[in-house]
């Protein structure tokens, strides 16, 4: 596939704290991707950059094979919906939709009042007075009725319920179907996008950890319990990311793909094996567990 974004070398510091570090990676057109990681990580630090509202310290970005700074042609391309994303206090929805549909070449205002009815959200009223949640739920009509080659939604779920949410990732990937871009999804609920995803990039300290298909992810490992004993013979050689002991009992996550060796062993010494989600691989591996992260990256 096409690269859309490239990186290479970037950083970016503020005086003494360095928020990327030597970061190297490339975006491909059509795909979806999960930018992970926790709060500080450098996740906003790199998307502000990819949408020219700050510049790197050094290294190379490119969108489109161009510097994006300043260049019309590739920011038009680009939606960014930004967490707590910001309108005049005076525009009503409808004027919020008025000027999205000048900015973005590709905007289907027809597409956009169906979302405005799918959130029930108020044409008239003005921002000041909507909810947290309401607000929330204009930037997601914004961002998926622009149809932008790239679409970046940065935690654009808050304030929604359980409901909106998973109504944001129906009408998501029915878009995305019929009109397939790039979209890069920044977000604290892992598990609940975690389907969704195609590609998984995670950061953390300003480092890039993860860069991997999120079908290679998944099966990459699982966690063992039982007799603390047993499992320690069990886990003898293998690269692990989390322990939990209780009691007598002990819990291990282990980075690896299970074996037909492994399972038996597992059953023959009372072992009970269960996957670990994408959420809970991410968590473990931003908790300072660098010299483990190696084996999830070959």
């Amino acid at each position: 596939m096409k690269k859309i974004i490239e990186v290479n070398q970037l950083e970016k510091a503020y005086g003494d704290f360095q928020a990327i570090k030597n970061m190297s990676f490339s975006i491909e057109e059509n795909k979806i991707y999960g930018l992970l990681g926790r709060n500080g990580a450098g996740k906003t630090t790199l998307m502000k950059m990819i949408t020219s509202q700050i510049f790197p310290s050094s290294g190379e970005l490119t969108v489109f094979g161009e510097d994006p700074f300043e260049n019309k042609k590739v920011l038009s391309s680009i939606c960014f919906i930004k967490e707590s994303q910001k309108y005049p206090k005076m525009f009503s929805v409808q004027d919020i939709l008025d000027v999205s549909k000048g900015l973005f070449p590709n905007w289907d205002h027809e597409y956009a009042l169906s979302l405005i009815n799918d959130f029930n959200l108020p044409l008239k009223k003005k921002v000041q007075k909507l909810s947290r949640g309401m607000l929330s739920a204009v930037g997601i009509v914004v961002g998926l009725a622009s149809r932008a080659p790239i679409t970046i939604f940065d935690e654009p779920y808050l304030g929604l319920d359980a409901v909106s949410r998973n109504l944001f990732y129906d009408r998501l990937m029915e878009d995305y179907g019929e009109n397939p871009r790039t979209i890069i999804l920044s977000t604290h609920l892992i598990d609940e996008v975690s389907n969704l995803l195609e590609h998984i990039l995670v950061i953390d300290n300003g480092q890039l950890i993860i860069n991997e298909d999120a079908e290679s992810l998944r099966g990459t490992a699982y966690t063992v319990t039982g007799s603390a004993a047993k499992v320690e013979a069990f886990i003898s050689g293998k690269e692990t990311v989390h322990r939990e002991p209780f009691g007598g009992l002990l819990s291990v996550t282990v980075i690896g793909k299970q074996n037909q060796l492994d399972r038996k062993h597992a059953i023959e010494n009372g072992l009970e094996i269960t996957p670990v989600s994408l959420q809970q691989l991410v968590v473990h591996l931003t908790k300072g567990n660098s010299d483990k992260r190696g084996a999830i990256a070959q």
